[in-house]
């Protein structure tokens, strides 16, 4: 064995868990994704996934896609920049601009690349990047790839980015980067203490609103709007694998600004533009979103009924304010062997361990869908509190 597998073997977790028979990752699901899944013959609960409006089976985005394919066919076969620009791409742009209230918008092929390409285009050499220390793993490979002085403060303290703004010089870009949704917590970004110190060090502010668009604010414009500062935001970033049910991202700001990523952001003018079929779908659940706001209402009552079960029963569940409900283990062995334990009574959820957490907070996370039931919440609240209890890691 080489060098480089000595290496990796001595650092490969993986396979340790995978010899204890608690490996919880890559496990193939046979069905579409909603609230129950099938996996190996067996129905489970689905208690893991992003899909906050429950749209990934819904038929109109399913024949929206299919219609795509239809009349696009299956690929552009080349970038946006190239010979890659649909009309659905453009209109889709226009449409997602108007609804987080911006001038303009730019889609992507992925969320990740997002953040990827949009970060480092933004500040120079002399110039500075501010991020939470809980921010995206997308966020925090964009600032690595910048010439740019990066600086993190600590989670939601505004004290400690107040510290960090003051180091900066006066004159360079000051970039605070941060999600609006803390994707393994479940709380919210301080955005209007943000916005405050914005104003006073003449700093500018890309927000994060992948886990916030179709959950928060008015028609589910995200926490931007649930916080009324989007006029003070100048980059608004988002998904189209969360609520929007598809693959995909977008940026959206001053259009002076879109102009110069459109044709400099590498992640967007050297990678093959979005297919027709999940530009057409991520377009339509856009479309149901806005006009169906009682999926909205019925996510949030559905986490509201949640939060208070999980914390009753005697869960951990930190400051979430979102249907991220994060059920803290603190022990990372333990942390695996309860998401078997889950699957074993028919939950599926997702563990956490670092580097998605520092190694004190490993949690499962439990995601919320606006298509759960109260039944199905009680059955995992039922079924989690007997694996906590066993485990001890509750009462």
């Amino acid at each position: 064995m080489g060098l480089l597998q000595d290496k990796l073997a001595k650092y490969d977790l993986p396979q340790q868990y995978m010899a204890m028979g608690v490996y919880p990752y890559f496990r193939t699901i046979d069905s579409h994704q909603d609230t129950e899944v099938l996996m190996d013959g067996k129905k489970v609960l689905m208690f893991g996934s992003n899909a906050y409006t429950g749209l990934t089976y819904d038929k109109r985005i399913i024949e929206a896609a299919k219609a795509a394919t239809d009349k696009y066919g299956t690929g552009c076969a080349g970038s946006r920049l190239l010979n890659g620009t649909l009309d659905i791409h453009v209109e889709l742009e226009k449409e997602l601009a108007e609804f987080v209230g911006k001038d303009d918008a730019l889609c992507f092929s992925t969320g990740f690349t997002v953040n990827e390409g949009v970060i480092p285009q933004l500040t120079g050499r002399n110039d500075y990047i501010i991020c939470d220390d809980r921010v995206h793993a997308s966020i925090v490979d964009g600032r690595r790839l910048s010439f740019s002085t990066q600086l993190k403060y600590k989670h939601n303290d505004m004290a400690d980015l107040e510290k960090e703004l003051q180091k900066c010089e006066p004159d360079a870009i000051k970039l605070i980067v941060v999600d609006s949704v803390f994707s393994m917590e479940g709380d919210l970004a301080n955005l209007p203490e943000i916005v405050r110190l914005k104003k006073k060090y003449n700093a500018s502010i890309m927000v994060d609103e992948a886990h916030g668009l179709g959950v928060f604010g008015k028609q589910g414009r995200g926490v931007c709007d649930h916080f009324g500062v989007t006029d003070d935001i100048d980059l608004i970033m988002g998904t189209f694998s969360k609520s929007l049910a598809s693959i995909g991202g977008f940026v959206a700001g001053d259009a002076s600004v879109i102009n110069w990523l459109r044709h400099n952001a590498r992640s967007y003018i050297f990678q093959a533009s979005n297919t027709p079929a999940a530009t057409a779908a991520a377009r339509e659940a856009l479309h149901i979103i806005m006009n169906e706001p009682e999926r909205q209402q019925r996510l949030w009552e559905i986490t509201n009924y949640a939060l208070k079960k999980f914390r009753d029963a005697g869960f951990e569940i930190g400051e979430t304010e979102s249907p991220i409900i994060p059920l803290y283990v603190r022990d990372a062995e333990k942390t695996f062997i309860v998401t078997k334990m889950a699957f074993d009574e028919g939950i599926f959820i997702n563990p956490v361990i670092p580097p998605a957490c520092a190694p004190q907070d490993t949690l499962v996370r439990v995601a919320l869908m606006a298509t759960h039931t109260k039944e199905q919440v009680d059955y995992a609240v039922e079924k989690l509190t007997k694996c906590f209890r066993e485990l001890g890691v509750i009462e």
